[in-house]
């Protein structure tokens, strides 16, 4: 069963623009919304959002540190990271803070879309659950030391 999903943004019309997105061309609903990192991560422990649609420049905290906070909520929601500049910020240091995929707020909704529906998917549920079991192991092992 679905938990839905978050999105973190300080534009309301973004974020009611993001729902309506999510809940007409997905099969997934809107579990949440929160204006800033730090209002995203109690959410994120609250709800237990199965991805986190994340601004990249929010007030206070930006998307990449809210994207670092929230490797440590179980079960870890996949995170995608909206931006007016994905050309600046590439895959690889999106995957450094645990970000899924980095998107241009200029994406069509097809693209985005089908990036919230690919990382939801069955697949790439046991995918994540795996990823987070060996990671929790190297990080007692870490610990033990």
């Amino acid at each position: 069963m679905s938990n839905g999903i978050l999105i973190a943004d300080d534009n309301a019309r973004m974020r009611e623009l993001m729902r309506m997105l999510v809940e007409t061309n997905t099969p997934f609903k809107v579990c949440g919304e929160a204006e800033n990192g730090a209002e995203a991560i109690k959410m994120a422990k609250e709800l237990r959002p199965d991805l986190v649609l994340l601004d990249l420049t929010m007030p206070g905290m930006s998307g990449t540190e809210t994207a670092l906070l929230l490797q440590v909520v179980q079960p870890r929601p996949k995170i995608i990271l909206f931006t007016m500049h994905a050309d600046g910020l590439n895959h690889e240091l999106g995957s450094i803070y645990g970000i899924d995929a980095v998107l241009s707020k200029a994406d069509s909704i097809g693209t985005v879309a089908g990036h919230i529906t690919r990382l939801l998917s069955p697949k790439a549920r046991k995918r994540n659950a795996g990823e987070q079991k060996r990671r929790i192991g190297g990080m007692k092992k870490r610990r033990s030391r």
